[in-house]
């Protein structure tokens, strides 16, 4: 400051003086000097304590620069995060109800099928010829019952005749559908319409009822399924709000619980909830991980960022507001109730007014009385 001044003089004195100077005696030009560092003197004592002074009333510059946010009112939820599996009710390998080696797989894997679509034929060459062979026996047993018949209508011959020929055309006729019904069951037919995801034999390999052939799937309607502890069964019921993300194939929904478990498994203490989804791209596969976020609590009220929550040594939970003492922005303790807290927000049940303002940046900076500078971008 004090060059400044000198080069403020020396720089007003150049000009005025420039003609004097230069013709001035060297007597003249002392006394000059003279004149000059008296100035000089007297300018820097004015302006030290005029430094002094504005020290004393300006205390801006020490003061804590802060950065205020206004209380937000909102729609608050809070979700519980738990996991669940995708499942389809249209899942399914089929088994042979007879055992047989395969004759003719009829599909290929992958391929969309319809409902009662033969997939694969066993071979049914013995029943057949059974059938074929009883066909005869019965056309034979049926002409001899026909015949008995007209002549007891006649009243003749005798009742047990008539009756042994009926007895053996209908015997023939049952185990004529009786092998019917064994020869239709070599054929593995589609129950519902679907894909058909994996055919496990090959053609002439052996099949038994305890051995799957293929596995039929619809996609179309898929669920997932999760267990749930028991202590939210006051808040977890049909129809609750529920967002489901697949991480392994990037995509969200939103859905609601359709189905809660009556049971609670003892083993985990947890029952089992269900979410009915509609699929119709077949992008949601069976046994595909999801991750389920259940709402378990909603409210409109004050919503505040969680990290200016601070506690004290009582414990109790606290925030940092700023209010105007004498037209200067000071700080205040805040004392809170927190009541929930998501997704780095909190809910404040208690201790705060719509017309608050908070300290955001540099909350844990400040104490309470600190006049500060409000600075926000």
């Amino acid at each position: 400051m004090k060059k400044i001044v000198i080069l403020i003089i020396a720089t007003s004195l150049t000009f005025s003086c420039n003609k004097e100077i230069k013709n001035a005696s060297l007597e003249e030009l002392n006394t000059q000097k003279t004149t000059l560092v008296d100035q000089i003197g007297s300018l820097n004592k004015e302006l030290k304590a005029i430094e002094k002074q504005i020290s004393k009333l300006d205390t801006r510059k020490k003061l804590q620069i802060v950065t205020s946010l206004p209380v937000k009112i909102g729609n608050f939820k809070h979700y519980i995060e738990i996991q669940g599996v995708v499942q389809a009710d249209k899942n399914i390998e089929i088994r042979p109800e007879l055992g047989g080696t395969v004759k003719a797989i009829l599909v290929k894997e992958g391929q969309k099928v319809a409902a009662g679509q033969t997939l694969v034929q066993l071979d049914d060459i013995d029943i057949l010829n059974k059938v074929d062979e009883l066909n005869t026996q019965y056309n034979l047993a049926n002409t001899t019952f026909e015949r008995q018949e007209r002549l007891w209508n006649q009243k003749i011959g005798s009742e047990m005749q008539y009756l042994q020929a009926k007895a053996q055309k209908e015997g023939l006729e049952n185990s004529l559908a009786t092998l019917k019904t064994q020869a239709r069951k070599m054929k593995i037919i589609a129950p519902f319409s679907g894909i058909v995801d994996e055919i496990f034999p090959k053609k002439g390999e052996l099949t038994s009822p305890q051995s799957a052939v293929v596995r039929l799937l619809n996609l179309d309607k898929v669920y997932v399924e999760a267990d749930v502890t028991e202590i939210y069964l006051p808040v977890i019921k049909i129809g609750t709000e529920t967002i489901i993300n697949f991480p392994s194939i990037n995509k969200n929904v939103h859905a609601k619980i359709t189905q809660t478990g009556n049971f609670i498994n003892p083993d985990n203490r947890s029952f089992k909830t269900r979410i009915n989804l509609s699929n119709k791209d077949q992008k949601i596969k069976p046994n595909l991980l999801a991750h389920l976020k259940i709402l378990d609590f909603e409210v409109t009220g004050f919503i505040i960022p969680s990290k200016l929550v601070q506690k004290d040594q009582h414990g109790n939970n606290y925030v940092f507001t700023i209010k105007y003492n004498n037209e200067e922005p000071t700080i205040v303790k805040t004392i809170i109730k927190v009541t929930k807290e998501y997704n780095h927000e909190v809910y404040i049940s208690e201790g705060l007014t719509e017309n608050d303002l908070l300290v955001n940046a540099g909350a844990r900076l400040v104490k309470t009385g600190d006049i500060v500078n409000i600075h926000n971008n």
